[in-house]
């Protein structure tokens, strides 16, 4: 397998070899939900491609640390809560429950670091607190703000200069700010959820949570920092900042971000109303992350109807192909034969690997899992040369394992196998009445 493994980085604008931190262990931590809703199709881009990212590292052998946190703090949920008539606290439990439902059923990893900002409190006062000691943040009447000017470098993720952002700032600024440019690390309030802090009573910003978590569970600069494009600024831009002035670093190595999903050619977005929930998707899970999949990671997306029926359509061809792979192999007198190596297949597999290793392009590796299938198909009817369809079989296996596609497997019991084998028999010797009743038994089972 090629190792040379290389991601477009953010930060640098280039195409880079990964090199991780600590040898064989990759740290990843990306943006979570804010959790108010439930998530649509857009919202599960990332996830999906980021769960994704994990599976390849894992498959070349790193023990990945992965984190990804939930906001439960936040203007959003008040306003909900309000509108349900429940506590902020059970408004933010539901749809936590509700997102880690709908990334399972999307087949994504679960064991992952999940950190809640309610639960990480007393850790981001203290991260200010070390801010407005270093002189990086001053407190005014109850708020705490930020001092961007402080920082060199900053805009640097998002290709901005600092000059260009103070020109183009607005003139509703808040007064209390020495600049419109600094951003909120404490907000004095008495409304929702709140809690003492030595500044005020209040409750945190939004841009800090992110680096307290990283602090927290990796304790120091990680590999990869990931999330939607849409985070680059200033939510990621402004986690930087604090963290050059809290650590000097910049937090990853490594930032990553993926493009945004478009709902027929406009943006997907719960204000504009035209979203698609994921948990009300109409056809078949793996097909939603087979489309999520099916572009680059960095390129932005389009979802309509049209584009839908074909992955769908694309997944019952995939996930039937496996069935028969395994349903020539289970009906097989050789079924107990090793597999053996076959060039094509090794050459599918490599493929897959090149594809993935530059800047994981699944797109590609898409197109190699969907020639092995063509390759499968073939030999299916073929249906002499076993040990081959299990190489086959293993392979097709292995880049679903690696792009998070579970296929629904059927496969046959001794007792299946009988039946299907007294039918062809039946049907051979043409007596097609018993034929058939054997074959309504073989249809109630979903085996025909």
């Amino acid at each position: 397998m090629v190792t040379a493994m290389k991601l477009t980085n953010t930060y640098t604008g280039n195409l880079e070899e990964f090199v991780p931190l600590k040898k064989d262990e990759v740290s990843i931590y990306v943006c979570g939900p804010t959790v108010y809703n439930y998530i649509h199709i857009g919202n599960a881009r990332p996830v999906v491609f980021f769960d994704t990212l994990r599976r390849y590292f894992e498959a070349k052998g790193y023990r990945v640390r992965f984190a990804s946190n939930f906001t439960d703090v936040d203007d959003r949920i008040i306003a909900r809560a309000k509108e349900m008539g429940l506590p902020e606290s059970r408004v933010s439990e539901q749809y936590i429950e509700a997102f880690l439902k709908d990334i399972e059923s999307l087949n994504c990893l679960m064991d992952y670091y999940k950190p809640k900002v309610t639960e990480s409190i007393k850790l981001i006062i203290d991260y200010i607190g070390q801010l407005v000691e270093k002189g990086y943040a001053y407190v005014v009447e109850g708020d705490v703000f930020f001092r961007v000017a402080k920082i060199a470098d900053y805009g640097h993720l998002s290709n901005r200069r600092l000059d260009d952002l103070i020109q183009g700032a607005r003139v509703e600024i808040n007064p209390l700010k020495e600049s419109p440019l600094d951003f909120t690390l404490w907000k004095k309030t008495d409304e929702g959820i709140n809690w003492d802090s030595p500044f005020s009573k209040g409750r945190p910003g939004w841009h800090t949570e992110c680096v307290v978590m990283i602090d927290d569970i990796f304790g120091g600069m990680i590999d990869i920092h990931g999330g939607g494009s849409d985070l680059i600024f200033p939510h990621h831009e402004n986690e930087i900042a604090q963290s050059i002035a809290c650590h000097n670093h910049q937090i990853a190595n490594y930032w990553l971000h993926n493009g945004r999903l478009q709902f027929e050619g406009e943006k997907m977005s719960k204000s504009l109303g035209n979203v698609v929930l994921v948990k009300d998707f109409p056809y078949h899970k793996m097909a939603l992350r087979l489309f999520l999949l099916s572009t680059h990671y960095r390129s932005p997306i389009n979802y309509s109807e049209q584009n839908m029926k074909m992955f769908a359509e694309e997944w019952d061809k995939i996930n039937s192909t496996i069935n028969s792979l395994y349903r020539k192999i289970d009906l097989s007198d050789d079924k107990d034969a090793p597999r053996n190596i076959y060039q094509e297949v090794d050459q599918s597999l490599k493929a897959f690997a090149e594809a993935m290793e530059n800047d994981i392009n699944t797109p590609n590796a898409i197109t190699e899992l969907q020639g092995l299938i063509k390759i499968a198909n073939i030999e299916i009817r073929k249906g002499k040369d076993i040990p081959k369809l299990k190489a086959i079989v293993e392979g097709i296996l292995f880049m679903l394992n690696i792009l998070g596609l579970k296929p629904d497997l059927i496969r046959l019991s001794e007792g299946d196998i009988v039946l299907i084998r007294q039918w062809e028999k039946l049907r051979h010797e043409k007596q097609y009445a018993e034929a058939d009743q054997i074959r309504a038994v073989l249809q109630e089972k979903g085996l025909l």
